[in-house]
């Protein structure tokens, strides 16, 4: 969640900043749900301190009351004449139960007042959900992915053939490694069973990209579950803007992760860490589940986009200062992973309208499959700065002392498993239809060098 103060101190600014997501936000209405909200703040405060006022001035006025009733019944018992003392009492009495008349009215004033905060809180909140987190100055300015900026390819050459390569679509099937019929006759369109040799493809690209990224960059290996409350999606920036996209249990109040990053966001939530805690590191494995109703007609053939996919998530709570450090670290991770898997891959500076809802920076990598002749996004890099912290109340205690500070959290896919194996099945393929397995994955194929 964006921090209020920066609405309040430049609202023009951050509409243009938005503008530049080619994205929307209702400023107008934050600032006047804010305003309105220390309006009446100030209001109850005041009425509180007139009631603080009016209760103490009853109890005064109830004390001289008591103590004149004493001196009307001595004097009445005296013989004395108690007109004027009457006339006091009575008084009294009359003052007493206009203040406490005023005093209620006062408390009902505020039980209304509190009710309205209640409901500009609640609006205040709702419109902060739709405000997108502020992109970086690093970050190039353009309307949609046109604007990306490719960067020139790096890693191993790109594939050379003396035949034809073939695309996944075939080989998979040919090999009996993708099953795409029985999938889509199990689940419906976009789903595909992986057989065999595929299924243990798979499971070897998860084995060894979690041991690498655990081995090689320090990350803390996280089995989270798959299944998480609605919660832990506003808190990643998932909603209210991707309702649509996510899967639901329709009774419960759960939902399928669609990334791993959703519920690593959530793993320090309502947290205060200790300063040399920072940065933590995590890596883990989960299925991810998307109903893509915004991909409507891309990327239909294959395994390229599916509503099931496989995917290594990292991610990282870091120190403010440390971040953009970190997102060149984690870039680098997952660029070890492509190097160590012997892809040729690119890097893609995202633009301003392409970056996700709730991050300020973001590249992605690609590999090149190379039957189908495409670069394949395998990789998505970002940095939320204190967006999602923010939405998490995740903060740390600076060694130094001082207030508690909300950090900054990064992640990048470590890799994304169906287009990995695109890359495998496509880049590694042989004349005769068969598959070389990368010499990083034999360890956990068993041994096996070819898929036939």
């Amino acid at each position: 969640m964006l921090d209020i103060n920066i609405i309040r101190e430049k609202p023009e600014w951050v509409k243009e900043q938005i503008a530049k997501r080619n994205d929307s936000a209702p400023i107008d209405e934050i600032l006047a749900a804010d305003t309105r909200r220390r309006e009446i703040l100030q209001e109850v405060e005041e009425l509180r301190r007139q009631r603080n006022e009016s209760s103490k001035q009853i109890g005064r006025w109830m004390g001289s009351m008591k103590k004149m009733q004493g001196q009307l019944k001595k004097a009445k018992a005296a013989g004395e004449d108690i007109a004027d003392l009457q006339t006091q009492v009575a008084e009294l009495q009359a003052e007493a139960e206009k203040a406490k008349n005023d005093t209620r009215a006062i408390g009902d004033k505020i039980t209304a007042l509190d009710e309205e905060l209640r409901r500009v809180e609640a609006d205040l909140h709702e419109h902060m959900r739709w405000v997108p987190n502020l992109p970086h100055e690093s970050t190039p300015v353009g309307p949609d992915e046109e604007h990306n900026v490719w960067h020139e390819p790096q890693g191993a050459p790109e594939p050379q053939f003396d035949f034809d390569p073939k695309p996944h679509w075939d080989l998979g099937p040919a090999l009996d490694i993708i099953d795409f019929e029985r999938g889509v006759k199990l689940s419906g369109s976009r789903f595909y069973l992986l057989k065999g040799m595929g299924a243990r493809l798979q499971r070897a690209l998860i084995r060894f990209m979690l041991d690498f990224h655990t081995d090689k960059h320090g990350c803390t290996e996280i089995y989270p579950p798959f299944i998480v409350r609605s919660h832990c999606f506003e808190a990643a920036g998932q909603l209210p803007k991707f309702f649509d996209n996510i899967y639901r249990d329709a009774e419960e109040d759960f939902m399928l992760l669609g990334t791993a990053e959703i519920a690593l966001t959530n793993v320090h939530r309502d947290e205060i860490l200790d300063e040399a805690q920072l940065p933590i590191k995590y890596v883990a494995y989960t299925p991810c589940f998307r109903r893509e109703k915004m991909s409507a007609g891309k990327d239909v053939r294959g395994i390229k986009r599916g509503h099931q996919f496989d995917k290594v998530e990292m991610y990282q709570f870091v120190h403010p200062d440390k971040s953009y450090e970190a997102i060149e670290e984690l870039k680098q991770n997952a660029i070890d992973i492509c190097d160590a898997l012997g892809f040729r891959y690119r890097v893609v500076d995202l633009c301003t309208g392409d970056i996700g809802f709730s991050m300020t920076k973001t590249y992605d990598i690609e590999i090149w499959a190379a039957g189908c002749q495409e670069w394949l996004e395998v990789s998505s890099i970002s940095n939320a700065e204190t967006f999602q912290a923010r939405r998490a109340n995740i903060k740390f205690r600076p060694e130094e002392g001082g207030k508690a500070q909300f950090v900054h959290t990064l992640n990048a896919s470590g890799l994304a498993l169906p287009r990995v194996m695109i890359g495998i099945i496509e880049n590694y393929q042989q004349a005769d239809g068969s598959i070389v397995v990368p010499e990083v994955l034999r360890p956990y194929m068993n041994g096996i060098e070819v898929i036939r």
